[in-house]
């Protein structure tokens, strides 16, 4: 049992270095894409600051930063909020405003 898990590992091994080095793709059911939301563009659409736009959505400038960096991903709740922005800025932002007050 030991040769036959040492001979898997190689070959994972070398099939690693292939996909590595463009000798191999790997295959389709292997790969996982992960959607992100930009949210820098969506920021820059609504033309707020980083610190005006985590006041509008009710967060901290780190974090806006952080999501902007790629470090961090907004979920759930949040993620849905930057959608509906992503879809319309200028009425999103108009709503989040008048929330504020």
């Amino acid at each position: 049992m030991k040769d036959e898990l040492f001979a898997d590992l190689l070959a994972s091994a070398e099939e690693m270095v292939a996909i590595e080095t463009g000798v191999k793709a790997p295959a389709p059911e292997a790969v996982h894409v992960f959607d992100t939301v930009d949210v820098r563009a969506i920021r820059e659409a609504t033309g707020r600051s980083r610190d005006e736009f985590a006041v509008l959505i009710g967060t901290s400038v780190e974090t806006v930063k952080s999501w902007e960096n790629r470090r961090r991903n907004p979920t759930g709740p949040t993620q849905k909020l930057l959608l509906l922005i992503q879809h319309n800025p200028v009425a999103m932002t108009a709503i989040l405003e008048q929330g504020a007050h």
